[in-house]
């Protein structure tokens, strides 16, 4: 809309100009008595200046997209195919254009190459280095099973790897697609700039009329003196520059710049840094925020939980039982049920084959737990309240072992097998080292943090005090739904509420808060549903897209006070307020040449952003830990 405008005012001073320049030489051919000057340079020269600034801004906009050049720059241009016999024997490989790979396709890449497309290895051992995605530096084992993703540096050893996604389904594209709706994507506060741009025609034309026949009629009444008219021109002729420099002194094409050109390049550092922003609204939101809401597992914890007790109550053969909870467990993807699958594998010994029985009426209940019939047996592996949900009664000493876990921060899992309950499974997940640091940081910043998790109370609340939240922010046992209800009440308290999650129990919490982050190793509908993803996976992360929120919007705001006090400062010199007292007047070629300078100056403004770093590691952990001890 602004943009329009701009290009309004432009042709009508530029037409004024030439216009008033025919008439004059029209006039001049027909009636050799008339004197007069034309203005057809100032109309050429006013477009010179203009397309000149649109150049300089259009090669310091291309600059905010240097991101995505780098993000596409990761994905190799060739790759080798190989043919491959009813034996698995390679029987043929050349090199491929690495958009012509199709699924399916098997690709070699050998040491120092980069990964072609996402897929899975199929032969080979080596170490990828992921930093891109994950932000690790230290190489990752990958050997045959492992998935791997496209665009990852392959440091050593050669590896097979057979392709299962390509083109615009790999996660490089779906980055790089991501990071260019961000960019086009308006914020909310650029409808400040649309406000007022409906109302700046009418007043530019307004002023730019009132100036003219301002000092025309000064002219014709002799309200000054005739010494200050150029030789070359009448009063006339002097009143219509000074209209036409008001013009085109006035066009609001540094407003209309001033909100875009900062989203651009914020979501581009953001990208850089391993912040994913879904455009403008979640840019503006993030800046706002004053209360975090945690989920645990996985986003505090490390997501990588072992079973580290197991004690039972009934007696039973102990491979029956890892047999029967594992079978249900398989089929579910939390953090939780594979690091009991892993617990089941080990306890029944490498030299047996990975088969576990068939499953029946397998139910995944959200935030809870599984149910299902294997083995003719129902077999229900949860938590104390979908056991109480199922009607099963939990003994003295199944209660007095979950107390016992939920005190060592543990998850206690209750296996009940045909409505008895069995055993219990004690789930370590360790807490991630940086997640005490962050808490405290953002203390100090006036923001609250909490946690809301489907685990149970006991094992909520010591998480909380180790990494130094109150328990009276703690809600535990939370359902899915339960976890968006708790947003809206805090939202309804007049809170702007941040949701930090990671799995698809989170999605409707992450949708219900007014910025919702997702880990970037969760799950894909958790970050489909997130408005920032944190790639890295890193706490920390979550400071970084605040503060990089309050940057961009600190900057997003001083490009609109340069605009609107540029507007106000010059609209009254090109008037011809100081011509009197200096002599000074802006010719419109003058005046045009200023204009374009303010849009670029606008777009330079925004791209300083480029130079953002993430905020210094304040040494507060053993602060921290002195406080809370």
């Amino acid at each position: 809309m602004v943009m329009q405008i701009w290009m309004f005012l432009l042709h009508l001073g530029t037409n004024a100009a030439y216009f008033y320049s025919v008439y004059s030489v029209l006039r001049a051919a027909t009636s050799p008595a008339f004197n007069a000057s034309d203005f057809f340079e100032t109309s050429s020269m006013l477009i010179s200046f203009i397309l000149l600034g649109k150049y300089l801004e259009v090669l310091a906009r291309g600059k905010t997209s240097e991101a995505i050049a780098k993000l596409m720059d990761l994905a190799p241009k060739t790759a080798t195919l190989l043919t491959i016999d009813d034996k698995g024997i390679v029987v043929n490989e050349k090199e491929v254009d690495s958009r012509l790979i199709q699924k399916n396709d098997v690709i070699k890449t050998i040491p120092g190459s980069k990964v072609a497309c996402d897929g899975l290895v199929i032969w080979g051992q080596s170490h990828i280095n992921e930093s891109m995605i994950t932000g690790e530096s230290r190489p990752v084992t990958k050997r045959t099973g492992d998935i791997v993703i496209g665009g990852i540096l392959n440091e050593n050893g050669v590896l097979h790897i057979k392709a299962a996604k390509v083109g615009s389904e790999t996660a490089l594209s779906q980055i790089v697609r991501l990071v260019e709706s961000a960019q086009m994507a308006k914020a909310p506060v650029q409808r400040f700039a649309d406000h007022i741009s409906k109302y700046f025609v009418p007043l530019v034309i307004a002023l730019s009329f009132c100036t003219w026949v301002s000092w025309f009629l000064a002219g014709m009444f002799k309200a000054y003196p005739r010494t200050w008219i150029p030789s070359s021109m009448d009063s006339f002729e002097l009143s219509l520059q000074f209209g036409i420099s008001v013009m085109v002194v006035a066009c609001p094409c540094a407003l209309g710049l001033a909100t875009p050109t900062a989203v651009m390049v914020g979501t581009g550092v953001g990208a850089s840094l391993g912040v994913l922003i879904k455009g403008g609204q979640a840019l503006q939101s993030a800046q706002e925020v004053n209360c975090i809401v945690f989920d645990k597992t996985g986003t505090l914890t490390i997501c990588k939980p072992m079973v580290v007790n197991t004690r039972f109550f009934k007696t039973m053969v102990p491979q029956e039982f890892y047999e029967l909870i594992a079978a249900a467990e398989v089929n579910s993807d939390h953090p939780l049920a594979k690091a009991i699958v892993e617990n089941a594998k080990k306890m029944r010994g490498s030299e047996e084959k990975l088969i576990w029985p068939e499953a029946l009426n397998f139910e995944s209940i959200t935030g809870q737990g599984v149910k299902a019939i294997i083995c003719n047996k129902e077999v229900i592996v949860g938590n104390k309240s979908l056991m109480l949900e199922q009607g099963i009664a939990i003994p003295v000493e199944a209660e007095e072992a979950l107390a016992e876990t939920t005190g060592l921060a543990q998850t206690g899992v209750l296996v009940s097998i045909d409505k008895e309950v069995i055993g219990v499974l004690a789930i370590s997940d360790p807490l991630k080292p940086e997640a005490p640091e962050v808490i405290f940081i953002l203390k100090s910043m006036n923001i609250e943090s909490m946690i809301v998790t489907g685990d149970n109370w006991g094992t909520a609340n010591a998480i909380a005090k180790q990494v130094g939240i109150d328990s009276k922010y703690v809600v535990a046992e939370a359902k899915p739904e339960q976890k968006a209800e708790k947003v809206k009440e805090l939202q309804h308290l007049g809170k702007v509420v941040a949701m930090v999650g990671d799995g698809v129990n989170d999605s409707p919490a992450l949708v219900a808060a007014g910025v919702g982050m997702s880990i970037g190793a969760g799950t894909d509908i958790a970050i489909e549903a997130a408005d920032i993803v944190l790639m890295k996976s890193s706490l920390k992360d979550v400071i970084t897209a605040i503060d990089l929120s309050k940057k961009t919007f600190k900057r997003i705001h001083l490009n609109y006070f340069w605009a609107l006090g540029y507007n106000l400062l010059s609209i009254p010199i090109a008037a011809g307020v100081l011509f009197p007292f200096t002599g000074f007047r802006l010719p419109p070629w003058i005046a045009g040449a200023a204009m374009a300078a303010s849009s670029v100056s606008v777009v330079c403004s925004s791209l300083l952003l480029k130079k953002y770093r993430k905020p210094k590691k304040l040494n507060t952990l053993d602060l921290y830990k002195i406080i809370v001890e």
